[in-house]
């Protein structure tokens, strides 16, 4: 379930320094496939550049898919004898939780047909029939995939973990971890459109994000202004990773753990915001794509700790908003 760049962006990550304001610390950089921005006001003087770049490469080793060496490919590559760390069991028990309160519309199981569909690291780009969806479905279950002794157990070998749905909000909640550590308060943490906030910026007021309008010509504009106050924001949409069949056909990143089908639901943009863990929204937006708006706005008034801001198709054809 690989999630392409959310459409969140950063609304005021750069604003202009006046002699009133403090002055943030500034780091941008690539990883995980994407960009990341963290800005933070400092307790010392001390860089945290080296630190930082040392526990991307650790979140990599653990959890990339994109990286052969990596603990879960030799995993998905069949090898029972790895031993993972304390990231991979993190993520995989985050990951148990909300496949069950999402009824097992999150499931990182769905890897293999993530790949045959072509939104993989093997960029397969298949069309799939009916019946081959349904021997990879043989495979597809987070029920068939235990933790024990930090081994993991797969009742198939062929079940193939892909947490790229969750691993980037879990990459910034490790960095947010670790500026705390330093006893940092104020700071934003973003990569690839997910973020963490916690404290205020250089303004002495709560962070503000942007969520883009899910504009398919490959344009950008905002469609609302969201002020985090001590929160974690994911969003997930379909309206720029897709690919067209020679039929004409669409289909979509996310990939309905349900059926199978990398078919798009009538959700445009699932934006998820609270304060928990950015691993925890963003498995979150990545579920309620798959399932829909009804299914998502019922799963929402059970989990009252959650915020969300969708745009969604409605009866008639018609972008329409909601949010609780």
């Amino acid at each position: 379930m690989k999630r392409f760049y959310t459409a969140v962006l950063i609304a005021l990550l750069f604003s202009c320094q006046t002699k009133h304001e403090t002055k943030l610390v500034k780091l941008e950089g690539l990883v995980f496939g994407t960009s990341y921005h963290i800005s933070y006001q400092p307790t010392t003087k001390q860089s945290l550049q080296s630190s930082i770049d040392s526990l991307f490469v650790l979140v990599n080793k653990s959890l990339s898919t994109y990286l052969p060496s990596s603990d879960i490919s030799k995993i998905n590559s069949g090898d029972t004898t790895i031993v993972v760390d304390d990231f991979f069991v993190e993520v995989f028990e985050k990951s148990k939780r909300i496949h069950k309160t999402t009824e097992g519309y999150f499931d990182p199981t769905v890897g293999s047909l993530v790949n045959a569909w072509g939104f993989g690291p093997k960029h397969e780009k298949k069309t799939l029939d009916s019946a081959e969806v349904a021997a990879f479905m043989n495979y597809v279950g987070l029920d068939k995939v235990q933790l024990r002794n930090n081994k993991v157990l797969k009742q198939n070998q062929k079940t193939y973990l892909d947490f790229n749905s969750i691993a980037k909000g879990y990459g910034i909640d490790v960095i947010a971890r670790f500026l705390e550590s330093k006893q940092i308060v104020d700071y934003l943490v973003e990569i690839g459109g997910e973020i963490r906030a916690r404290g205020t910026n250089e303004k002495g007021s709560y962070w503000k994000v942007a969520i883009e309008k899910p504009n398919t010509d490959g344009s950008q504009s905002f469609q609302k202004i969201i002020e985090l106050k001590n929160q974690s924001m994911a969003t997930s949409g379909n309206y720029r990773k897709f690919r067209l069949s020679k039929d004409g056909k669409k289909y979509v990143h996310t990939v309905n753990p349900k059926t199978g089908f990398a078919t798009e639901s009538d959700l445009l943009s699932a934006s998820v915001i609270a304060n928990l863990d950015c691993a925890d929204v963003d498995a979150y937006a990545t579920a309620f794509m798959a399932m829909g708006f009804e299914k998502a706005k019922r799963i929402v008034a059970s989990q009252k700790q959650l915020k969300v801001f969708f745009m969604y198709i409605d009866a008639q054809g018609n972008i329409a908003e909601y949010a609780n």
